[in-house]
């Protein structure tokens, strides 16, 4: 199902510098248009999307290893699920079980690497994506990443553009800092653009 993407994707791989941010996603990050994000906002960072429609976190394992480890990226913003949703209820700790794994596998063959689990957009109050999310909070904090919260809706404006963007540069995007600079902006830019 997913061999075509995987075979572009490790293509890609081929020309991509190494060490950089992998957004990681299902069907609603396929189209995140990071290249215009990137240049509107002056992210010096090498960003790569490697998302798939309908990756469920049952594969995504085997897909991290077949066409992103090789990137040994530094971050990896992880925003799987989406296809799970559906099916959540009732299979929440195979949901777990399968998620956990996804992160053994990254740092089996990206140690170091810095692990951002992403929630999901819940505009609604959907109460299964409020458990998703609840449970990918636990997941993180258990499993030592970073958890980043996009579930309520913020708005989006000019004005805080701007601020984003100059405090983006000023947090040192435009050049390598020494210590691990705060994810929270370049997730709010990737997956939150639309409003």
């Amino acid at each position: 199902m997913f061999e075509n993407k995987i075979a572009k994707y490790k293509f890609l791989n081929k020309i991509a510098e190494a060490y950089g941010t992998v957004i990681f996603g299902g069907s609603c990050d396929v189209n995140i248009p990071y290249g215009e994000l990137k240049q509107a906002f002056s992210l010096k960072d090498s960003i790569y999307n490697r998302s798939f429609s309908g990756l469920s976190i049952a594969d995504a394992a085997r897909i991290y290893d077949e066409c992103v480890a090789e990137l040994c990226p530094d971050t990896v913003l992880l925003h799987i699920g989406d296809a799970d949703i559906s099916d959540f209820v009732g299979k929440e700790s195979v949901f777990e079980e399968n998620y956990r794994a996804l992160i053994r596998t990254i740092r089996e063959k990206n140690k170091g690497c810095r692990i951002v689990i992403v929630s999901f957009k819940n505009y609604d109050n959907d109460t299964t994506v409020a458990k998703i999310n609840k449970l990918l909070g636990d997941i993180a904090n258990s499993e030592k990443c970073e958890f980043e919260d996009i579930s309520a809706k913020r708005a989006w404006n000019v004005n805080e553009n701007a601020k984003t963007a100059s405090f983006i540069f000023d947090i040192g995007f435009d050049s390598p800092l020494k210590i691990k600079r705060p994810i929270y902006n370049l997730v709010r830019v990737l997956f939150c653009y639309e409003g």
